[in-house]
């Protein structure tokens, strides 16, 4: 199903092309004769073919949907019973996808404590000078304490969002001064900003992959400190990324990270409903202390086994 899925572009293409086709047909190059007619008419016949293949290829991804989706009460039952989890968006993350996994934390027996948006800046390869500065100004004051000063700029600025946004405890964490102060200070450099909730540091999170970097493994570097960083103040990291990006885009490259693929677990097809629902049991496998990798192309397979 995924290779076909994944055909889907180069129909499109291919019937751009054709209709094309059609159109030169009819124009100045008409006169060409009857070897042009049966030209157009299989390119016109092909062109259906195709367009009935996508939309099968619609109807499949529909019922996948939804019959992924009637199965979910009974795979999350209480999985993740009175934990309060922290939705953090990397830039152009799916608002669609969010809120599916927001919907599917509360169906596990959880909560959203809270939605962040990690700003472009943070995550930009010409901004580590204003992260790295940040970084090392906020270790020196009361509320960076708990943050490595020698950690790299990237892992240290993920344990300065971790101790902002999450806690280790099953319970969570109050909006204290301290989480305060940070989440100020990360909003006034536009490095991560609040979205919804009340400031109560979640104790497990979920971090929706966006837009993909133009090389990723030049911004390897950058993702991984960050969520490493982040993994070391709370209780369970998982990453959702979508089919593509966990074949050969940004999830695949950070899975070969070995610092990485240690203490963050991720799900990738984050595009389905199969792979979001994936993402919170990998979550809540998380929480119990295993990191993992899930989906159509993770090394343990599409779900946690147990």
């Amino acid at each position: 199903m995924i290779s076909f899925r994944y055909h889907v572009v180069s129909l499109l293409a291919v019937l751009l092309a054709l209709a094309a086709g059609v159109a030169l047909g009819g124009g100045p190059l008409s006169d060409i004769g009857s070897a042009g007619d049966d030209t157009t008419e299989r390119a016109e016949a092909r062109s259906q073919e195709l367009s009935r293949q996508l939309e099968e290829a619609g109807i499949t991804d529909s019922f996948q949907d939804e019959f992924a989706q009637s199965l979910a009460p009974g795979a999350l039952s209480g999985v993740l019973a009175n934990r309060p989890v922290v939705l953090i968006t990397l830039p152009g993350a799916d608002d669609r996808v969010v809120d599916s996994v927001s919907d599917l934390v509360g169906e596990a027996g959880g909560s959203v404590s809270g939605t962040y948006a990690v700003q472009s800046t943070l995550v930009s390869d010409s901004e580590k000078s204003l992260v790295d500065t940040l970084g090392s100004q906020l270790v020196e004051r009361p509320e960076g304490k708990d943050a490595s000063a020698s950690a790299p700029t990237y892992e240290r600025m993920g344990e300065l969002i971790g101790r902002a946004v999450a806690s280790v405890t099953d319970a969570g964490g109050a909006a204290d001064t301290t989480s305060k102060d940070l989440l100020s200070s990360l909003k006034g450099a536009d490095l991560l900003v609040r979205e919804s909730g009340e400031g109560i540091r979640g104790s497990l999170v979920v971090v929706v992959l966006g837009d993909e970097p133009e090389n990723a493994e030049e911004s390897d570097k950058i993702y991984s400190g960050l969520l490493t960083g982040l993994a070391e103040h709370t209780d369970g990291v998982v990453l959702a990324g979508s089919t593509r990006s966990g074949d050969d885009g940004l999830l695949a490259v950070l899975r070969d990270d070995v610092a990485f693929s240690a203490n963050v677990s991720t799900a990738d097809s984050a595009d389905t409903t199969a792979g979001r629902i994936a993402a919170v049991l990998g979550l809540a496998a998380d929480a119990r202390g295993t990191t993992g990798h899930y989906g159509a192309f993770g090394i343990d397979g599409a779900l946690p086994r147990g």
